[in-house]
């Protein structure tokens, strides 16, 4: 009989640690399933007391997550080496700006069979262009690596209410043990088994540029517009979305209906309304701060995606001399860090090249 599968989640913040909420309460259910299950914790001192001790011992994350307790069985493991030694299965969510480190810390860690599944809403920008991050793992780690999307904001799935995702599989068995593991609440999953009839390209833009769709509609709060022109701005938002999709893609061919998957439009919307990115660019109009003040003031240091991926799409753009095709994307990088006047981003909704 085969050993038990050891779990171990790469991330402790917000999202990560509603995962490990899930994941733990599923760990103690499922037969094939290690029970305890270790999380990577990015060692911090909380009024004197290490971050890792106050979870493993109050089981609850009191800096990203506090309020929701956390599963007895989900350990915290400061040294990432440690976290996933003889690891089977690999939950990775962390920012996207530290994936390459981040897995070069686990090579030679993990176990000979470990697959894995990324939940991290980003992308990695290279000297070889934009990359799926779970490639660069996949690269990185000679592992499998399944990818899950959705309108999954992080402190209502810790709440258990009804949401919905979308995997990408590369293997059906993988899959159905991560999708039992990591939704087993009230949610719904739908699950394309192969990246190739996914439409990888749509995947990867989905994941890249919707946090920079959500930092335009913040503005638009903070501006108090109304939602007439926060809905302009979400559907031209979606419309970029799908020319960056169509103009980076390989053959320039992409299925528009992949953006109605959970990955696509809901993810949209739901982070347009309800996600970090929208908040803080909501604060940024309304308090004058910079974005990096309102980390550390309203997330406690978590990085955000949106104003970093405007920045990596930006310099893309203007390589591709394509900059004037994505006037809402260029407006949020300009503002976010050229000091260009938030209010003049509503001149860009205005005879926007998608409705020419």
């Amino acid at each position: 009989m085969a050993s038990p599968l050891k779990v171990c989640i790469v991330g402790s913040g917000n999202w990560g640690s509603a995962i490990a909420r899930i994941i733990g309460d599923n760990a103690r259910t499922l037969q094939h399933i290690a029970t305890t299950v270790k999380m990577w914790v990015f060692e911090e001192n909380i009024n004197g007391r290490k971050l890792s001790d106050i979870i493993n011992t109050e089981h609850e994350n009191v800096k990203y997550l506090p309020g929701y307790k956390l599963p007895e069985n989900v350990v915290a493991v400061p040294k990432l080496s440690d976290a996933a030694m003889g690891a089977d299965l690999l939950v990775f969510v962390v920012p996207h700006q530290f994936i390459r480190k981040l897995c070069d810390e686990m090579v030679g860690c993990v176990s000979a069979r470990a697959r894995g599944i990324t939940l991290i809403k980003g992308i990695y920008e290279g000297p070889e262009g934009l990359r799926l991050i779970s490639d660069v793992i996949r690269e990185k780690m000679e592992i499998d690596v399944s990818v899950l999307m959705g309108a999954n904001i992080a402190n209502e799935v810790a709440a258990e209410k009804f949401c919905e995702s979308t995997i990408g599989d590369l293997s059906k068995n993988l899959s159905a043990v991560l999708v039992k593991r990591i939704h087993d609440f009230q949610s719904s999953v739908s699950c394309i088994e192969s990246f190739t009839s996914f439409s990888k390209c749509v995947f990867l833009f989905c994941l890249l540029v919707k946090n920079i769709v959500a930092v335009s509609a913040g503005f638009c709060d903070g501006l108090q517009c109304g939602d007439n022109t926060k809905a302009a701005v979400i559907r031209l938002g979606l419309m970029e979305m799908i020319t960056f999709a169509q103009l980076f893609s390989k053959n320039g061919v992409v299925s528009t209906s992949t953006f109605l998957e959970s990955c696509g439009v809901a993810d949209l919307i739901a982070t347009c309304y309800g996600g970090r990115n929208r908040r803080a660019a909501e604060a940024f109009v309304r308090t004058g701060k910079s974005i990096e003040v309102l980390e550390k003031e309203i997330f406690n240091g978590q990085k955000l995606q949106g104003p970093a991926t405007s920045a990596e799409v930006y310099r893309i753009l203007q390589q591709k001399c394509l900059v004037n095709r994505f006037p809402l994307f260029t407006a949020v990088y300009q503002i976010c860090f050229e000091k260009r006047p938030v209010q003049e981003m509503i001149s860009c909704l205005q005879s926007h090249p998608c409705d020419m």
